[in-house]
């Protein structure tokens, strides 16, 4: 079979957590750049351990919002959006440094550059135990256009910064996890994965191999907190959005897709 009569291979989206790339080691790598010669990868990328390496004040319990539903949003300012473009430029070319030491030649995009639309935030935060209308650059992922991605094939990895543009256009802070969810489904992914620094979702203390979505949402809304939630939040858009199946862990790729670890996530 020819070249050009071969099938397009399915992509896979895999989201990095900025609080687990430093403590991925060689062998990580290897397995992911086996991966990108294999199929086209899209990466997503957070920032959340390095943000807080750059300055005290991303440290700080004030650099947090708490919504009136609940919901933490880190406090973004046109000051912050810089501050995460800076640490994700050096974060993004560390990782596709590693990629092409491995024999791959990537390609970071911002997704703030057509790529990825957010809906309005939230404007009432709690401040001092009363809420207050406050501006915040965030905004939910609604949107992600794959223009920038329909040239996907295997050997060329990209690499996304989830910044996004919401309905007015101005740039704004975005849920990284959901942002992969979101590119999983624009490019037909059947899987995401969801790299992370624990090895399985936990309920009641066990770990959970795999879970159906509306178990899985059962839980997120009664029982899952802070990071763990947005990733459960991430996975049902994601499956919503035609992807087959999440998986969520610290190991390997390969071993994650493989389901030999982590937790995966299906729509039944």
């Amino acid at each position: 079979m020819s070249t050009a009569q071969q099938p397009r291979q399915a992509p896979a989206v895999v989201k990095l957590g900025g609080s687990a790339v430093d403590e991925l080691d060689g062998t990580w790598w290897d397995d992911l750049a086996e991966l990108g010669r294999q199929r086209p990868l899209v990466l997503v990328h957070g920032w959340s351990k390095p943000l807080k390496k750059l300055g005290a004040r991303h440290r700080e319990p004030s650099a947090i919002l708490r919504d009136r539903y609940g919901n933490q949003s880190r406090w973004t300012t046109p000051e912050v959006i810089d501050d995460i473009k800076t640490v994700s430029a050096r974060l993004g070319a560390e990782v596709l440094q590693r990629l092409q030491d491995r024999g791959l030649r990537g390609e970071r995009l911002l997704g703030s550059d057509g790529l990825l639309a957010a809906g309005e935030a939230e404007r009432w935060w709690w401040r001092d135990k009363q809420l207050v209308e406050l501006e915040n650059l965030v905004g939910p992922v609604t949107d992600a256009d794959p223009t920038l991605l329909k040239d996907l094939e295997p050997g060329r990895p990209r690499l996304v910064t989830p910044l996004a543009r919401n309905p007015s256009g101005r740039e704004v802070n975005t849920d990284a996890d959901r942002a992969a969810a979101a590119l999983a489904g624009a490019v037909g992914a059947p899987d995401l994965v969801l790299v992370t620094d624990v090895t399985h979702l936990l309920i009641d203390g066990e770990p959970v191999r795999e879970i159906g979505a509306e178990a899985a949402a059962a839980f997120r809304d009664k029982g899952a907190t802070g990071g763990m939630r947005k990733k459960l939040r991430a996975a049902d858009e994601a499956l919503q959005r035609g992807v087959a199946r999440v998986v969520i862990g610290s190991a390997p790729v390969s071993d994650l897709l493989a389901a030999r670890t982590g937790t995966v996530i299906t729509r039944t």
